[in-house]
């Protein structure tokens, strides 16, 4: 099953064209910069926004155990995702698009893998989609770069557009269809960080044990008895 897309009047290969065209007409050190954006520089940047969202859920006392947990699943989806793609790859076995089409500028050499479906492209809806899960507007963020990296895969020349689509399908299917079970799982285990001496990776304030609960009440009931108290003795006077 290795030529999905060989005839240059199918669209796949036409689009291929049309965004690798765009890097032939670009001054040189902007194609350098497109491959470090495309191999490393989303990857990064995704690392930077998972933590940024990570930041902001621990200011929810109520959310931030099952927020938590949505976030240390994202990284584990896409690994996952990772994984289930190496069975994919080796039954399509489809090569690399500059080993078919000519006249394509490949930005990055050394590529002698499967072409289908793009790793970068799965590992990075992957994390998006979990970023999603967990907080929306830096989710939304997190998606905009991976879909910024599958315009960066096939720019490079190194992927057709159908595999990035495959990548984004697949980790956005292992990512959700996997969900309940992570969370079932990794929630009890941020509940229980949180508990603990290391709480502040879940929360940003310890959340209350029922000695400080006991402490508050005990306060409240001797701020009342004095509170009466002091009526007793105004109205005496």
């Amino acid at each position: 099953m290795a030529g999905l897309a060989l005839d240059g009047s199918n669209p796949d290969v036409s689009l291929l064209y049309d965004i690798n065209g765009l890097a032939k007409d670009a001054p040189h050190w902007f194609d350098r910069v497109m491959e470090f954006v495309g191999e490393y520089g989303i990857i990064i940047g995704l690392v930077l926004v998972t933590l940024a969202a990570w930041w902001s859920v621990r200011k929810r006392p109520q959310e931030a155990p099952s927020a938590v947990a949505g976030l240390m699943w994202a990284p584990l989806a896409a690994g996952l995702a990772l994984v289930a793609n190496i069975p994919i790859r080796g039954f399509v076995e489809r090569p690399r698009p500059f080993k078919d089409h000519q006249g394509l500028d490949v930005l990055v050499a050394g590529k002698t893998d499967f072409s289908f479906v793009s790793d970068h492209a799965t590992l990075t809806m992957a994390v998006a989609v979990g970023v999603f899960m967990a907080h929306r507007a830096y989710g939304v963020a997190a998606i905009g770069l991976a879909l910024l990296e599958g315009f960066c895969r096939v720019y490079m020349g190194v992927h057709y557009p159908t595999d990035v689509i495959g990548g984004f399908a697949l980790g956005t299917a292992v990512t959700l269809l996997l969900a309940p079970l992570a969370m079932m799982l990794l929630t009890p285990l941020t509940r229980a960080v949180a508990g603990s001496r290391v709480g502040r990776l879940v929360r940003a304030e310890p959340a209350a044990t029922d000695e400080d609960a006991d402490e508050a009440r005990a306060e409240l009931a001797e701020s009342r008895s004095v509170g009466r108290d002091h009526g007793n003795k105004d109205l005496a006077a």
